[in-house]
């Protein structure tokens, strides 16, 4: 193999990874919005565990954080505006990551 071969796997290697931790970190994060979400709408232990699950699987519905969103607002009605919801989502985006990178 000739070094532009190797530049090229490396490349495609590290492009590879840093999807996979994206997916890993959207995913996370969404399990924690739905946890968050879960609290303010009265669930606990098994409860919210399942919603958050419903949480996550909502985000295979498009591309983006649109499904999510509209899935958690539509469930929590009065009880979070958008600011609100949307701030969360940052918010818990940094979190996420910084417990994969914990993990690793």
């Amino acid at each position: 193999m000739t070094t532009f071969d190797d530049r090229e796997n490396a490349f495609e290697n590290k492009y590879a990874h840093d999807a996979e931790m994206q997916f890993k970190a959207e995913a996370r994060r969404n399990k924690l919005l739905g946890l968050w979400a879960a609290e303010l709408l009265g669930k606990s232990g098994d409860e919210a565990a399942e919603y958050a699950k419903e949480v996550v699987k909502s985000d295979f519905e498009e591309a983006g954080d649109e499904d999510v969103y509209r899935k958690v607002s539509g469930d929590l009605g009065s009880k979070a505006d958008e600011t609100t919801i949307r701030t969360k989502m940052i918010e818990l985006m940094a979190e996420a990551k910084a417990q994969l990178m914990q993990e690793i």
